[in-house]
């Protein structure tokens, strides 16, 4: 399997971390909730959390503070399907594709429900065929991008009923709307929740064959491996709670986070026959600061090593599954060294996912 073109997409409102703080603080939610929350939140979005901004689908920070089901689930099925269809159209034209090419789509979110699901949305507005093999995937959490392109891959290698063969190509596509998943209470897990998670869409088209142009990167699909672990679920996982999402975020993630994506590292390369030296680019989820420097010291790596997804982090903030999609859009816009990149997410479950891409120069 080949990664072709990539696209991201995101809401055109910034906000930054001081637009965040003085929002809430004159927000009514600011007198509803206890002397700790306000410290939490003025203490992370005061201090460095690895964030300066986020894309948000509001035209302004007094809608956050609108908490109700009936708002969060309008405010999803307006901006998921449109933010997913922009992405998959600018993955469609860097990979060179036309839409009718397109035998599969596969989309995850965990941040809203949609019935019929968002596949379908996706196929109306970028123009799919009326017989496109169409998926969606829900629950997976930050962790999701992996298991849809794992799933991209079988559809890729495997026949399809009445058809004249495999898949030629797949669309994957994370989309998150997490300003569409809003809760406040004085819990500190949900109080950091509200101050990390942005907007936002990535999309890759997968093919079974490398691009034809010479001029552009190769990106081939190597080996993958995964790791679920249900007795740490609590860890990190949504709830439903007042009939909305409800995020759990508890202080045993980043370790969790960093054990599991040794282990899941590990596993590819002895398979592989391969060393964490012989990797030349990280493309991996960040989930926050202390995320990201507890996976540094796990791996055994320098902050050069993860610059890409500090780099996203900082300007997006925690998109959830989309995320690893701007990390790659970003190493990739950079010229990074071509040879081994790893590509990881983790998220509820509790699970990690890795995958070895080889690139070319």
């Amino acid at each position: 399997m080949f990664v072709r073109g990539i696209g991201t997409a995101n809401p055109t409102q910034r906000y930054t971390k001081a637009d965040c703080l003085a929002a809430f603080q004159n927000s009514e939610w600011y007198a509803r909730l206890d002397a700790r929350s306000h410290f939490v939140a003025r203490t992370v979005l005061q201090r460095d959390n690895g964030i300066e901004a986020r894309r948000l689908a509001l035209a302004s920070l007094d809608e956050v503070f609108a908490i109700d089901p009936n708002t969060l689930s309008k405010r999803f099925a307006e901006h998921a399907p449109h933010l997913a269809a922009q992405a998959a159209m600018r993955a469609l034209d860097r990979a060179g594709l036309v839409p009718d090419e397109i035998d599969a789509v596969v989309v995850s979110t965990c941040t809203g429900y949609m019935c019929p699901g968002l596949s379908g949305y996706v196929a109306e507005r970028v123009g799919l065929r009326a017989d496109v093999q169409a998926f969606d995937l829900v629950g997976q959490g930050c962790a999701a991008a992996l298991p849809n392109l794992q799933l991209g891959q079988a559809l890729l290698g495997a026949s399809t009923v009445g058809a004249s063969g495999s898949c030629q190509h797949v669309l994957s596509i994370c989309v998150e709307v997490s300003s569409a998943a809003m809760y406040l209470d004085n819990d500190p897990g949900v109080i950091i929740s509200a101050c990390l998670f942005g907007d936002g869409a990535g999309a890759v088209v997968l093919s079974r064959d490398p691009d034809p142009d010479i001029a552009s990167r190769s990106i081939e699909w190597i080996d993958s491996s995964s790791l679920i672990d249900p007795s740490e679920r609590r860890a990190l996982m949504f709830e439903q709670q007042d009939g909305m999402l409800r995020n759990v975020l508890t202080r045993p993630v980043p370790r969790l986070a960093a054990q599991y994506a040794q282990r899941v590292l590990e596993v590819v390369l002895k398979r592989q026959n391969l060393a964490s030296q012989d990797i030349s680019a990280w493309i991996l989820h960040a989930g926050g600061r202390d995320v990201l420097l507890a996976i540094e010291r796990s791996l055994e790596l320098q902050p050069y090593d993860l610059r890409y997804s500090a780099a996203m982090l900082r300007e997006y903030g925690n998109m959830s599954s989309a995320f690893v999609y701007f990390v790659l859009a970003a190493a990739l816009a950079d010229n990074a060294p071509g040879g081994w990149w790893w590509l990881s997410s983790f998220g509820a479950g509790f699970s990690c996912h890795g995958a070895l891409l080889k690139v070319s120069e």
